[in-house]
């Protein structure tokens, strides 16, 4: 049986008087990969700011690997090994391709004992950084700025800085957001790749990812956890199909005919 990495208990999430997230709960275990869906105004983006530790939670406990990290910063959590990647596009812009990937292997290190040598002399860093383009299909764009890429391109390397700390849980907000419809099957099998055995909690509008990529689904409706399984029981729970699915009872099989 796989072992609970992450837990949430009775998470809560207010802006001022206004509530977000009520008295969220749920884990996620090694290696899994748990889609969060539901409508515009869920919660999804602000469940997985107060989990990465982008915005404290007004009340509850978020424990990773037995942990308490309910009020550690998003860098301490990084380096217990939970990452994060945005909806917008968060990279540097001055520094070529290999350099924004070497930076953020160099930022998921424990020790920085490298610190006062330019990260260009590290061949392991070198090395790693273009092992994890070349999967991504960027390694010829390595020696380019970010400018450079389509938005296809810098959404895939902003997913390679996301996994090249190697970390053990990795939080994505709309991975495909903006990308074209011809580009996701693509997208999504670089994406497995990137993550291995990595676990993930991914929110997403684009239910073909979610149910290509999803072990299980997670629903969540105006800051509350509704339903809760593997794809083929949420794309037939009437609840989830009248709040959020639409009715559409055929989603699951046309995202795997």
């Amino acid at each position: 049986m796989s072992e609970v990495i992450l837990k949430a208990e009775k998470l809560e999430k207010a802006f001022g008087g206004l509530k977000i997230l009520h008295g969220v709960d749920f884990d996620l275990k090694e290696g899994e990969r748990l889609a969060l869906i539901g409508p515009n105004g869920a919660g999804k983006s602000t469940l997985l700011n107060t989990i990465g530790g982008q915005g404290p939670a007004t009340a509850g406990k978020i424990t990773f690997y037995g942990n308490d990290i309910t009020n550690l910063s998003p860098n301490k959590r990084l380096h217990l090994g939970l990452g994060r990647s945005f909806q917008v596009n968060n990279l540097f812009w001055q520094p070529s391709v290999l350099m924004n990937v070497m930076m953020a292997l160099y930022g998921g290190e424990t020790s920085h004992l490298h610190m006062f040598r330019r990260l260009e002399k590290r061949a392991d860093l070198v090395d790693e950084a273009e092992r994890l383009l070349d999967i991504a299909g960027l390694l010829q764009y390595k020696d380019e700025p970010p400018t450079l890429l389509s938005y296809g391109e810098q959404r895939m390397l902003e997913m390679v800085m996301g996994f090249a700390a190697k970390p053990k849980l990795v939080l994505l907000d709309e991975p495909s957001a903006g990308l074209p419809t011809a580009e996701v099957d693509s997208f999504i099998k670089i994406l497995r790749r990137l993550a291995g055995n990595t676990a993930l909690l991914f929110c997403a509008h684009d239910m073909d990812l979610v149910f290509a990529l999803a072990d299980e689904i997670m629903v969540l409706y105006y800051g509350t956890i509704i339903s809760k399984g593997p794809p083929s029981e949420i794309a037939a729970d009437s609840k989830v199909q009248e709040v959020y699915l639409g009715g559409e009872d055929d989603t699951y099989d046309k995202a795997h005919s």
